[in-house]
């Protein structure tokens, strides 16, 4: 088995989960939506809080924690937007939940750590690596028999 250059392989996720994505319905799922703390920017803040018609800083007090740096995210899990396997301000949300599984973005093996942190999360992220591992031809002939 030869490694494949860093590119040919985001070629490869990226016309991957462009098959797969339509075929998965997130809202059958939700699991990041269930188990994702995500950042949010001052900005995107106060986006969600006008959408909310709510005075920013009562918007982030409500729903959001300061990290270090200022950073804030999402103080709660599931997300308090989560209704329904649907998300409530989805024309709103946040670029973190808008990126997500980020199969997408270029850098697939530089990221790969976070991948496997979602591999058993996102059925997007599941079945790309699944299809990834058949089309890199990933598998170990001959594997001997240990019993």
């Amino acid at each position: 088995m030869q490694a494949l250059p860093a590119a040919e392989i985001d070629e490869k996720v990226f016309a991957l989960q462009e098959a797969i994505t339509p075929q998965i319905d997130c809202q059958q799922c939700g699991n990041c939506c269930k188990t994702l703390m995500i950042q949010v920017t001052a900005a995107e803040a106060s986006s969600v809080a006008a959408h909310l018609q709510q005075d920013p800083h009562q918007f982030m007090d409500a729903y959001l924690e300061k990290g270090i740096g200022e950073q804030m995210i999402m103080q709660s899990m599931p997300c308090t937007f989560l209704q329904n396997r649907s998300c409530s301000i989805y024309e709103h949300r946040f670029a973190g939940c808008k990126e997500f599984p980020a199969l997408h973005l270029p850098g697939f093996t530089s990221r790969f750590f976070t991948f496997a942190m979602h591999y058993g999360r996102c059925p997007i992220v599941f079945n790309t690596i699944e299809a990834l591992k058949i089309e890199c031809d990933f598998f170990i002939k001959d594997v001997p028999n240990t019993h």
